[in-house]
């Protein structure tokens, strides 16, 4: 596959022009609009006090960016843990950012030079942000997936003795999703730590990529069609879920009451399809789960809204999702900050499920507090 860098998939509205014999339609349409806006600004005014806790935050660093072919994204803010990106935090009220690695992180590099690199990434945000900026910053862990029992231990580690809060893992690993059992270890880890792991979207391997997404017309690839459609655009998003949905039917929760897993994107297109999936799937799992299908993503399962300043798919995601399971988040450097804090703002909930999804949420999951300015 070629280099490309995740893209933003959320578009303005496109301006169409009203002829004469819509008139009618537009003035009322513009009352409305009128109208909403008003009440979006005095919820706005409400809220202008809202902490926020984002829980998918990237960086990078020019050695991991070498790595895995992404220097195109240097100029993007991935590698700057400093004043810049406290700027836009502060811009944007974003009190805290919990880091983790841009995909595909280390969990591609095998043998000890995989577990060498994601020691140092991790002790990186320790020695660096983390302790220049107190409470500024949280992080996942940064793992080599390629040995999994040494992820294991370095999940530990850097919970046990750096206060990490979690992991992150990014796609499919090699060709193995983590209802693999190779990673028993791993997943019973997480476990006994208490602490979840972030499925964040990751490159689909080769064989998935022509497969699905190569274009047969070479002329257009100078605009990397395929290439967005592989992720951003859609790929990833389907990845994630079915992630999700194989963790499930395979038993992993059944195995692991107690872990939990977080997945962003508004749910990276759960809940357009969590009806059809819960029907169809419950039909074939009665006998082989210990709890209904449905019951898993009430139990083991938590979503953010990274990137996806959409009322509507929030609106979505809450008719089938508890509240209590829903965290904010803004896929910093690849989405503005402010605009993603400024649209949460003037959503129209109960000042009480906002502060559940903007910080509280959060604060129970992690077990941390944001911080007192």
């Amino acid at each position: 596959m070629k280099s490309m860098g995740r893209r933003g998939i959320l578009t303005a509205a496109t301006a169409l022009g009203i002829g004469a014999g819509l008139s009618t339609y537009a003035a009322v349409s513009a009352a409305d609009e009128d109208e909403a806006s008003d009440k979006t600004s005095d919820i706005s005014l409400r809220d202008r006090d809202l902490p926020f806790i984002g829980t998918e935050e990237t960086f990078s660093t020019h050695e991991l960016m070498v790595l895995n072919d992404r220097l195109f994204l240097e100029d993007t803010g991935l590698a700057e843990l400093g004043p810049r990106r406290i700027g836009a935090m502060d811009k944007g009220g974003l009190n805290v950012q919990i880091l983790s690695a841009h995909t595909p992180g280390v969990q591609n590099v095998k043998g000890k030079e995989g577990i060498d690199f994601a020691y140092r990434l991790n002790k990186l945000l320790v020695d660096g942000p983390m302790a220049k900026y107190p409470g500024r910053f949280q992080a996942f862990a940064t793992l080599p997936l390629q040995n999994p029992e040494a992820s294991a231990d370095e999940l530990e580690r850097t919970v046990r003795e750096d206060g990490f809060l979690g992991a992150l893992t990014n796609g499919i690993i090699g060709k193995k999703f983590l209802d693999h059992p190779d990673f028993e270890p791993l997943l019973a880890r997480a476990e006994a730590l208490d602490v979840p792991i972030y499925i964040h979207p990751g490159l689909p391997p080769d064989e998935v990529f022509q497969i699905y997404y190569s274009n047969m017309r070479p002329e257009y690839q100078k605009e990397n069609q395929d290439q967005v459609l592989s992720i951003s655009a859609y790929g990833w998003h389907q990845e994630v879920v079915t992630q999700c949905v194989r963790m499930i039917t395979s038993g992993v929760f059944d195995r692991h009451p107690k872990l939990q897993i977080i997945m962003g994107h508004m749910g990276e297109g759960l809940p357009f399809f969590y009806k059809r999936i819960v029907e169809k799937m419950s039909e074939v799992t009665e006998k082989s789960l210990d709890k209904p299908f449905e019951q898993y993503f009430h139990d083991n399962c938590w979503f953010t809204t990274s990137a996806f300043p959409q009322t509507e798919l929030l609106d979505l995601l809450l008719k089938y999702i508890s509240v209590d399971r829903v965290m904010f988040a803004t896929d910093y450097p690849f989405a503005d900050i402010k605009a993603q804090t400024d649209w949460f703002r003037g959503v129209d909930l109960p000042r009480e499920s906002k502060e559940k999804i903007a910080f509280r949420n959060a604060e129970k999951l992690f077990g941390m507090k944001v911080p007192v300015k």
